[in-house]
This record gives structure tokens, C-alpha cells and sequence, in this order.
């Protein structure tokens, strides 16, 4: 029998047991990605048809699940055999995976490629490795430092970086010096040739006869200057980078054919004017290369076709122009068949495909209704029918469709609602889906494309459950300021909420091209450092206004020449919402973002601090004058061609006007948003006699990444503590 001091002592434990707490910072700042992440499956890659393997949550073991198995899971590998099996392939090199590789991918079914170092030597390594025979295909032996790395199709050459200059190792071990410039001011090869603008992801691509390599050459030598003071010496050194800003000289980029056999180089006769080069494209016989043209103004694409063997100029096979921007996304992608190829454009409203023949006729519009095209997924095995994901929904839903190249009929393969994050096999017959929503945080499925018969392997359990006492969230639409457009919200509602109660608010805020805050998947696209905040009795509101990603054409470009207006616009239409809820305290509102977000957070700030009574700017852009060349002039055109825009939009010659309290948060090396953004801010403030906080981080660059966040997002959340309300438990 127990006494009633031992049932006391029981109960207690029962309740301390099943408790929730609230998260600390740290969690609120990296426990979505770790501790708290639901779970998934790492690393998903099909090995054959009916079979694909992913990485063990500790990441020491391959396994696999195959359909012969009924989708359970066998062992293909672990780290610690792949280690013996390198290290009796390779005399005199020591090798110690301690993890699966994470770029390791399937070159057949029995056959895997991917990347390590050797223990001894550190150098690195690109293995080819045959498992069922147990034995090196092939290897790359190079530099340690290389970067970007692109092998050729048939796997005999694999091109590299060596800062700015390209050099090609052999799989019989001889290094190729490409290129040997030694002004630091000519970059060859990189995937950042204009700013990582225009869908640039990579600059270099092997022809298909295997043995020419095609490539950015950069040269930034007419670009002005821009300092970094590096704060780590004994006395700060300065380091200099190219900055080409609105309105000034920008960098000159051609392209170049290297041909490994006979060492000669070949450049395509792109001209030299001010202009950008983009979709970068091998024809399939490695006879042409395609390039679209874009002009400075960014408002007019051709797309040509060179000579590869000559470089020489051949034909435009169309044009697209506006009166806005042209805003190129991608290269192109040839059917099976060869010749004819997709287009991705936004010309009619929304991001979606154009099959072309090589002549430049176009042979069939394959867009559906609004739905934009987010990511190509390829051809099924006939080549008939292409797979993307598409945007639904506006603009919070993601899909799978596939269309029919001949008819342009399309077919949407998943249906649930939310974002179905997949990997289709190479047959596209099979897809592993990890799919979530407001309500899952991730299911797991093997699906067919073809009869949607489906496997659930397994659905993962909130996470937060009995552990944390996780606020509420809910998504909300509401009407922009033309009075007509849909915007997407997002509410996050106090833990303990009482709707007789008046709670402070924090919204966070971008409102900028090419991001979206608000997706129906888990927690909705919020961070948990939105949670914590309404831990401690915030309402944390988001509204995607007009100007941000996904929603089409029209919609992003209605800030073109005016940034931040129609934005500004819509975030006060969100605050209209929030006065119109009982429980907002309206005297309590602040106001936090970054970058184009900080940019956004000043600019309301500064035209109405009688609403936004603290505001936390991280990175922020003060004036478009300021900013690099790709990005700003697409959307506010040169500062010479827009001066009533520029003016209207800069923060620069508004500090009068502020009027509540601001915090301003810069990295002293930050190369996207130079310091002096925030520097020549704080100077007019000082001449207007306004006060302004303001935090340096002097080792980080765009963003506080690391361990450091921790500190960031503690001094934001105790700002609005100090200054809008203290913490409400």
C-alpha cells in the first residue's frame, strides 16, 4: 500500500514528466534543424527503378528500401566498410569516413560516385566505386582547396577552381592548367559570374563530345574598389572586393570553349557590350553553345546560337522584351529527342515552359492555368512527357505535374495540399515524397506517377509534443492595397493565449523579389524564434505583401521603379488587420527584417513611427544608389533613368523623420549590403538630431550565422523587451 508522502512524490514526478516548458534561445534559434526536426529521410537517391537509399540518422550507414523488399529497410554500406574497401583500393593512402559522403550518388545500380579526403596527404578524392565488384571504376586525385568541381560525361576529365583560375585533372592523374591569370580582378569559371543574378549557378559545363569545356571568363578590372576593414590584426588591414554599383561600371563577361586535346581556346563572339549572359547552354552534338543575351536595362533577351567550333555568331532564334525586366531563371533543357528544347519564362504571367524547336519556333505552350514552375524534375523514359513541381495555391501549396509534350495536356500528380518535397526516380514510374502541412510534420511516402498507388513508410510525430508548449499559428488572407489582390498572413498567437487580454506585436517583415515567408507546410515557413517570441506573450505577425516570390508576374513587378511603396502599402493594410483583432494592444506594435526586410523595417519606420513604435533592422539597404548592379537595376533601373525613384525610395534624406526606436544591426563585412548602407544612415541621423541604436558584428558578413545567432537573436528579442514590452508570462 502507498502511504500518501509517496503518492505525492509520484504525482509530482508524473507532472514534472509530462510538462511542457518553453524554448530556450538557443533552441529557438537552431532546434527546427536539429533537436526538434521531425523525422525524415537523409539523403533520398534512387539506385534502380524500384530501390533508393538514404543516409542513417547519425550518417554512418547506407541503407537501402527497395519494392522486392516491400520498402523495409536493408544495409548497403556503412562509413566504416566504405573505409576498408577504399583503403585496400588505394596503396599508400589512408582514408577515414567517419560519415557517408553527403555528395554520393548512384551511377547504376551496383556503381556509386562521390567525394572524401585522404587522411594523410589531404588531398581530395572523386571515386568512382563499383560494389558488387568491390573495386575503383575511376578516380580523380586534386587539390584540397578546389571548388566547384564539374566532371565530364564521360568521366575522364573533372574540372576545378584554384581561386580565380580553372585547372582540369585527368582520371591518369595530370593536372591541365586551363587558365593562368594573375590579375585577381579576371575570374575564371565561377558559379558567382554576375552576382549569382539570372539563375547563375555554375560556370563551367562540359561539351557533350566530352573533351571541350565551356566557361565564364569575368573581368571586373573597370569595377570600382569597395573596402572591408578586416578588424582581426594587431592594426586593421583593409581588404578590398569589386562592388559594381547602380549606375557605375560593371564587370565585362565573355565566354570561352577550352578544347583538352589540342590546349586551344575559342571565345564566343558575344560582343563587348554592357551586358550579361545568361542561360548558358550545349547544344546535344556539342556542335553550338545557346546563350541568352540580356542588355544592361534588363528588358530585352535574345537568345543566340554561337559556333562552338568558331565561336562565331549564328542566329537569335526569339526575343523577349518588356517594359519592366526580362528576368532569365535558367538554361535551356533539350528533350530526348534533341531537337527541340524547354524554355522557362514568366512572359505571360507566370513562370512556366516553352518547348522551341532549334529553329526558334515555338511548338507548344506548356503552362497550366496559374501554376508557376518552381523546379524541372526531367522526362520520363519515352521522352513524352516532362515532370515539374508547380506553385499552387497562391503561392503556398507545392505539386508534382507532368505534361505532354506533343498535346500540352497537364496532369497533376499529387493532390494533397501542403508541400510535397520528392525524388523521382530516373523512369519517373516512382517518387519518394516527404510531404508536409500546417498539421504534418512530415509523411513519407513511395508513390506511382502512374496508377497513384501508394506506400506510407511512415509518418513522423510532432516533435514538440508533450516537451514544448508550442503557440498557436494560423494563416490568414487578406486583401492588398489596390483593394482587389489576395495576400498571404501568418499569425502566431501568444502560448496561454486570452482573447480578453492586449498583447504587443512583432512583425516580421521582407516584402522583397525572389523570397516567400508564408508556405502551407510545417510551422508554416516561421522560424522558432518567432515561437519563442510568442512564448513571451507576442503576437509575431507576417504578411507576404505584393513584390514577393511566387504569386507571378504581375504581382512581384508592381514595385518595379519604386521599391518599398506598394510593399509598405500592404504592410499597413496587415496592420489594419491587427487593429481589428480585440486582443492587439495598438499602442505595441514593432517591426523586424533583414536586408530587403531591413530596408522595409526603416522605410516603415520612418513614414510611420506613430504605428511601428520599435523597429530592428538587420543589413539594411538605405539607398538603391548604394547597391550592386544586377539586383538594383533590374528593379529600380539606373539611378540616371529613375531620380524620382531613387529619391522617393532612399532613407538617406528622410532621417528627420524617424521618430521611434531603432535599432540598426550590420555585419562589418558584409558584401551585399556594404556597411556603408547603415553608416551613411546613422550620419544623417546625426545631423538631424535624431537618435538611433546601432550594432556592429565585426567578423560576419550578410547574415549572423553560427553560433553567433544565439547573440543576434537574443539582442532582438531583448529590444523589443526594453522598448515595446517586457516579457508576458
Amino acid at each position: 500500500m502507498i502511504n500518501k508522502s509517496a503518492l505525492f512524490v509520484l504525482l509530482l514526478s508524473s507532472n514534472i514528466l509530462f510538462a511542457q516548458r518553453d524554448l530556450t534561445m538557443v533552441e529557438a534559434t537552431s532546434g527546427q534543424y536539429t533537436s526538434f526536426a521531425p523525422k525524415a529521410l537523409s539523403q533520398p537517391k534512387w539506385k534502380s527503378e524500384n530501390a533508393f537509399s538514404f543516409v542513417s540518422v547519425n550518417r554512418d550507414s547506407l541503407l537501402i528500401k527497395s519494392k522486392d523488399t516491400k520498402w523495409k529497410n536493408t544495409s548497403a554500406l556503412t562509413a566504416k566498410e566504405l573505409t576498408s574497401k577504399l583503403n585496400k583500393a588505394f596503396k599508400n593512402i589512408v582514408f577515414d569516413l567517419k560519415r557517408i559522403p553527403y555528395d554520393l550518388t548512384w551511377k547504376d545500380e551496383h556503381t556509386i560516385e562521390f567525394s572524401t579526403y585522404d587522411k594523410q596527404d589531404n588531398f581530395k578524392y572523386k571515386i568512382t566505386f563499383d560494389l558488387k565488384e568491390d573495386k575503383v571504376i575511376n578516380h580523380f586525385k586534386y587539390n584540397t582547396l578546389a571548388s566547384e568541381e564539374i566532371t565530364s560525361r564521360n568521366d575522364n576529365y573533372l574540372a576545378w577552381l584554384k581561386d580565380n583560375n580553372i585547372v582540369i585533372t585527368s582520371n591518369k592523374g595530370e593536372d591541365i592548367v586551363v587558365t593562368n591569370d594573375k590579375n585577381i580582378a579576371v575570374i575564371n569559371g565561377s558559379g558567382s559570374t554576375h552576382r549569382n543574378e539570372f539563375g547563375i549557378d555554375q560556370g563551367m559545363w562540359w561539351s557533350p563530345k566530352q573533351d571541350q569545356l565551356l566557361y565564364y571568363r569575368k573581368d571586373e578590372s573597370t569595377v570600382s574598389d569597395y573596402p572591408l576593414v578586416q578588424w582581426n590584426q594587431r592594426v586593421a588591414e583593409n581588404k578590398n572586393i569589386k562592388y559594381p554599383m547602380a549606375g557605375m561600371a560593371n564587370e565585362r563577361v565573355s565566354l570561352v570553349i577550352y578544347d583538352v586535346l589540342t590546349k586551344e581556346k575559342v571565345k564566343l563572339d558575344t560582343g563587348i557590350e554592357d551586358q550579361f549572359l545568361t542561360m548558358v547552354t550545349w547544344d546535344p552534338s556539342g556542335n553550338y553553345v545557346y546563350v541568352g543575351v540580356l542588355n544592361r536595362q534588363q528588358n530585352h533577351l535574345k537568345l543566340n546560337q554561337y559556333n562552338a567550333a568558331t565561336g562565331a555568331f549564328e542566329k537569335t532564334l526569339f526575343e523577349e522584351k518588356a517594359t519592366t525586366y526580362v528576368e532569365p531563371s535558367q538554361g535551356l533543357v533539350f528533350t530526348p529527342n534533341k531537337n527541340s528544347f524547354l524554355h522557362f519564362s514568366e512572359k505571360e504571367g507566370y513562370r512556366q515552359m516553352y518547348l522551341y524547336n532549334t529553329d526558334g519556333k515555338l511548338e507548344q505552350k506548356l503552362g497550366f492555368e496559374n501554376v508557376i514552375v518552381e523546379r524541372f524534375l526531367g522526362f520520363d523514359k519515352e521522352g513524352k512527357n516532362a515532370f515539374y513541381m508547380g506553385v499552387t495555391n497562391t503561392g503556398l501549396d507545392r505539386q508534382l505535374f507532368k505534361v505532354n509534350l506533343k498535346k500540352g495536356k497537364t496532369e497533376q500528380i499529387t493532390t494533397e495540399s501542403g508541400t510535397h518535397n520528392l525524388v523521382l526516380n530516373k523512369e519517373k514510374t516512382l517518387f519518394v515524397d516527404q510531404f508536409s502541412n500546417l498539421d504534418t510534420p512530415n509523411k513519407v511516402s513511395v508513390e506511382s506517377t502512374e496508377n497513384n498507388k501508394t506506400v506510407e513508410l511512415f509518418e513522423a510525430k510532432n516533435p514538440y509534443q508533450g516537451v514544448i508548449d508550442m503557440p498557436k499559428l494560423e494563416l490568414v488572407t487578406l486583401t492588398a492595397a489596390d483593394n482587389k489582390t489576395k495576400l498571404n498572413g501568418r499569425i502566431l498567437y501568444p502560448t496561454n493565449f486570452d482573447a480578453t487580454k492586449k498583447y504587443p506585436v512583432m512583425i516580421y517583415v521582407y516584402g522583397g523579389p525572389h523570397a516567400q515567408l508564408i508556405k502551407n507546410n510545417w510551422l508554416g515557413g516561421a522560424n522558432l524564434f518567432f515561437h519563442y517570441m510568442a512564448q513571451n506573450g507576442y503576437i509575431v505577425f507576417t504578411v507576404d505583401s505584393r513584390g514577393s516570390f511566387n504569386r507571378g508576374r504581375d504581382f512581384e513587378q508592381v514595385i518595379h521603379r519604386q521599391l518599398g511603396q506598394a510593399e509598405m502599402a500592404d504592410q499597413l493594410k496587415g496592420v489594419d488587420y491587427l487593429k481589428s483583432l480585440n486582443f492587439v494592444d495598438q499602442d505595441k506594435i514593432g517591426v523586424y527584417g533583414w536586408s530587403f526586410g531591413g530596408f522595409m523595417t526603416t522605410t516603415l519606420s520612418i513614414h510611420h513611427p506613430e504605428t511601428f513604435k520599435v523597429g530592428v533592422a538587420g543589413g539594411p539597404v538605405m539607398d538603391w544608389k548604394l547597391y550592386e548592379i544586377m539586383y538594383g537595376e533590374r528593379y529600380m533601373d539606373m539611378p540616371e533613368e529613375n531620380e524620382e525613384g531613387y529619391a522617393k525610395t532612399s532613407l538617406l534624406n528622410k532621417a528627420d523623420k524617424l521618430d521611434n526606436k531603432l535599432l540598426i544591426i550590420h555585419g562589418a563585412q558584409d558584401p551585399v549590403v556594404v556597411q556603408q548602407h547603415s553608416m551613411d544612415f546613422i550620419e544623417a541621423c546625426i545631423r538631424a538630431n535624431k537618435q538611433v541604436d546601432y550594432f556592429l558584428y565585426p567578423s560576419h558578413q550578410h547574415n549572423v550565422r553560427g553560433k553567433d545567432r544565439v547573440h543576434l537573436n537574443t539582442k532582438i528579442a531583448n529590444y523589443f523587451f526594453d522598448y515595446l514590452a517586457k516579457p508576458i508570462k
